[in-house]
């Protein structure tokens, strides 16, 4: 934006210092009695002038009537009162983006002389009237990135002229009206982010003819591949996210460059969908078909698409089929054929994709080894679950420590690079990598080095020998090497399991029941493998019988353990032991739902299991444990008792203990900022882009967890409602240190988005300041809590005080500042003050380090 939180009133300061004295009635006086509603430092505009000389007004030719107002990002709060620029009866032009307008003025409509209108990323949350249909000369409204609710108004009808109408990232439900359809001039229409439902209107795809964008992603929409048939003018189409069904045939136009179905229920031969010979495949710059439903072979015609940067085709239902022809596509940045059922050897012609920067084949059949790939921009690459064997080549072990992703887990690796660290093996080489012994570090045999340096090499070829010979030995006995010991408890376990039930167990502080009485008749449901047959009886071996020894946690929901199921599904296991207020069929209904809920920075759900009167939600494991422990340099083996945090500790050899180190990272700004940025993601996701909005009622610095990419993930969102009732004074009272205001009392209010916007300031103040949110050391002050504290620093220009030490250095100090300001917004005491968490999304991008910090 170019303006700081609060280094934008210096800039409205200066724009408009000349309007104290204007004269009543005269389009300066109005501006003038706009700023001084609007603004806190309206005070200081102490000297006349004319208001079409100030940078941000453009006047007639006659310099009496303002036709152009832009006041993007200066700071503006509150609503707009009545009176002011809406008496600008020539104004053509009003840019009001990037502030903090709550509402708009009664006579607002009124300003029909309006062409273009830009409102977007406030926080106006009220429902568009008919009134709308004044705005008759109306070219371009953009309303984005707010909290406007209720029906997209049928007098939209009336804007005749309108070329681009975006309403993305607001609450608008129910249908598109019907009235879009007399706007028949539109180039671009962006209802993204809604909670916009039913059906398009009839005609939709018919009546634009010059319409070249159209982005209706992450709302329920439903509809069919045909709705977009007349669409001939269309450049770039984004209807991901919804519930579209049909064959993608009849999406394709000669004009497509941009093309994103991602998400949706489309289905059939893809193999059949080879487009006729009008659509040209050189204009293809962008294609997502991503999680639908597609069979049959990938597109014989996908070497043609040479301009093509991002290919996605990912969790479909391909039938097996070697990798596609891609040698021709050298402009590739990105692609993903995850889990598209590829056999066979990766393709050599890989290596001369030289712009690729993420590539995504997990979860296929590709046999052989990883060619030796060249692309330097290479920052993602996962080829985890595959049947791929060999060394990893030095070109690519090499690239690792410059990479922001890599995952080479479950494959036959020959692995022999002293450069890799257990605790990187640990986590991103998962499964049987058989290491070479000479050639690798000692480190991984987790044996102390030798004193005498005389012996060293006589004992490494010993030792090489030793495992070589017992190497043949398990082989021929078929046994294979369990590295933890637990594993192996867990697997002698359901050698002598007792099927029969009811089952009790026993934590700390609580004892649970699962009343079944057969273990094996009791489904587990895993969302991604609904073919696995897993049972109860499968959770019993793979937490071995819920024994202490695989308990992570207990929480407010109940005991947290961590297992492995068939198929390698590694999983931490939540029991929800609070009785719960909704029938067996609701609570699988919402669990069922909360699976479908994905996104990069959400603790996936993968399963559940309904046992007796117990839910037991199966999520995946967290390999980088949780940002309490990490933050405030806790072990890793130690547990709170409110979280589910990771036990990434090992016992070795000789019954010693190893970290891997991984919170060492939280030493950089960068890193606490790409956490901050995840989470607010996360939460953004919840209200803005799932329907109905989910509050996640508990938002803290332990339900923010790290995979193994060290991503940041947000948990347990949406538990709360498989309690009913069960739970709800209790969850809306919130963890110490990080309840809200409007909750300090015993009538405790109902939990809104506004009170996680609190939760998310608190955990952005103990990212910047590296202090708890209760009972730390706050320097020089006799505050109680963190936010008071920092809360006071802020007001008195003092923030840079509270920046942990830790970080002060790696990054510029006014972004840390600026962040804290952020958080300064978050926590204010009214919730309407608060900003939406798609604000603060925006907010922190502005601050985004750049990658030499």
């Amino acid at each position: 934006m170019g303006f700081g939180v609060f280094g934008s009133i210096l800039v409205l300061s200066l724009f408009f210092k000349p309007l104290a004295s204007q004269q009543p009635n005269t389009d300066g006086f109005f501006v003038a009695e706009f700023l001084k509603n609007m603004s806190v430092t309206y005070s200081e505009f102490n000297f006349s002038g004319s208001v079409c000389s100030l940078q941000g007004v453009t006047c007639d030719a006659d310099k009496e009537n303002v036709v152009e107002l832009r006041a993007s990002g200066l700071g503006l709060s509150g609503p707009i009162p009545d009176t002011t620029i809406s008496k600008l009866s020539k104004l053509q032009s009003l840019d009001l983006s990037y502030n903090n307008i709550t509402s708009l003025p009664s006579d607002f409509w009124s300003l029909s002389s309006l062409k273009r209108l830009n409102l977007s990323s406030n926080q106006i949350s009220e429902s568009l009237t008919n009134n709308i249909g004044n705005f008759g000369q109306l070219e371009v409204i953009d309303f984005s990135s707010n909290n406007f609710s209720g029906e997209i108004p049928e007098a939209i009808s009336s804007l005749t002229r309108l070329q681009v109408l975006n309403l993305a990232e607001n609450m608008f439900e129910h249908n598109i009206p019907s009235g879009i359809l007399q706007c028949q001039s539109l180039v671009s229409i962006d209802l993204s982010s809604n909670q916009l439902n039913g059906s398009l209107p009839d005609r939709f795809g018919a009546v634009f003819p010059k319409l070249k964008t159209l982005n209706l992603a992450g709302n329920n929409i439903y509809g069919r591949d045909s709705d977009f048939s007349g669409m001939k003018s269309i450049t770039s189409l984004n209807i991901s996210g919804n519930q579209f069904q049909g064959s993608v045939m009849g999406v394709f136009h000669e004009q497509l460059k941009v093309i994103d179905l991602s998400r949706n229920q489309f289905q059939g031969h893809i193999s059949q969908v080879q487009f006729n010979s009008s659509y040209n495949w050189s204009n293809l710059v962008y294609l997502d078909l991503s999680e639908n439903r597609l069979s049959g072979e990938i597109f014989q015609k996908l070497n043609q698409a040479q301009n093509l940067k991002h290919l996605n085709l990912a969790h479909n239902r391909f039938t097996r089929q070697k990798f596609p022809q891609i040698g021709m596509l050298l402009g590739l940045e990105y692609m993903n054929l995850s889990k598209t059922s590829l056999v066979g050897h990766i393709p050599a012609e890989i290596s001369e994709l030289l712009n690729l920067n993420t590539l995504d084949i997990s979860m296929n059949h590709l046999v052989g080894r990883i060619p030796s790939l060249r692309n330097k921009n290479l920052q993602v690459l996962d080829v985890s679950n595959n049947n791929l064997s060999g060394e990893i080549p030095s070109s690519i072990l090499k690239k690792i420590p410059h990479m922001e992703k890599y995952n080479f887990s479950y494959n036959n690796f020959t692995l022999c690079a002293l450069e890799i660290s257990s605790g990187t093996l640990k986590t991103k080489f998962i499964g049987s990598v058989d290491s070479c012994p000479i050639a690798a570090n000692p480190i991984l045999f987790r044996k102390k080095s030798a004193k005498h340096s005389g012996t060293k090499l006589a004992l490494v070829l010993t030792f090489s020998m030793i495992c070589l010979l017992a190497g043949l030995l398990f082989l021929a006995f078929g046994c294979r090497r369990k590295t933890k010991m637990w594993a192996v408890k867990q697997a002698s376990y359901k050698e002598e399991q007792n099927i029969s039930g009811p089952f009790s167990f026993q934590t700390d502080s609580t004892t649970w029941v699962a009343d079944v009485k057969q273990a094996t008749s009791v489904q587990v449901v895993i969302f991604e493998k609904p073919l696995l047959n897993i049972t109860f009886a499968d959770l019993l071996a793979a937490t071995s019988n819920f024994d202490r020894g695989t308990l992570l946690a207990e929480g407010k929901f109940g005991p947290v353990y961590r297992g492995f199921l068939p198929g390698g599904i590694h999983v931490a296991v939540k029991v929800l032991v609070v009785g719960s207020t909704l029938t067996d069929q609701e609570a699988a209904r919402e669990l069922e739902y909360l699976g479908r809920i994905k996104h990069p920075n959400l603790v996936p759900l993968t399963g559940y299991c309904i046992a007796g009167d117990q839910r037991i939600a199966i999520y995946d494991y967290m390999e980088n444990g949780n940002l309490q422990n990490l933050l405030y340099d806790l072990p890793l083996g130690l547990q709170r008792t409110d979280d589910w945090s990771t036990d990434t500790w090992e016992e070795d050899d000789n019954n010693g203990i190893q970290n891997d180190g991984s919170e060492a990272l939280l030493t950089t700004w960068r890193f606490r900022h790409k956490i901050a940025l995840g989470t607010a993601r996360a939460l953004a996701f919840l209200h803005h882009g799932c329907s109905p909005p989910i509050i996640h009622r508990d938002v803290k610095a332990s339900s923010v967890y790290l995979d193994y990419n060290l991503e940041p993930r947000l948990s347990d969102f949406g538990l709360a409602k498989i309690f009913g009732n069960g739970l709800d004074e209790e969850i809306a009272r919130g963890s110490p240190g990080y309840v809200p205001p409007e909750f300090s009392t015993s009538d405790y209010d109902t939990p809104t988005p506004k009170s996680d916007v609190y939760c998310f300031g608190v955990v952005l103040f103990e990212l910047i300041t590296g202090k708890k949110p209760v009972g730390d050391d706050y320097p020089d002050e006799k505050e109680e809590n963190l936010v008071t504290w920092v809360r006071g620093l802020v007001r008195k220009n003092q923030a840079s005080r509270a920046i942990d030490p830790k970080i002060r250095d790696t990054g510029p100090d006014h972004q840390m500042e600026e962040a804290l300001k952020i958080g300064y917004l978050c926590t204010a005491d009214l919730s309407s003050k608060r900003p939406t968490m798609q604000q603060i999304v925006g907010l922190l991008k502005d601050i985004e380090p750049t990658a030499n910090l």
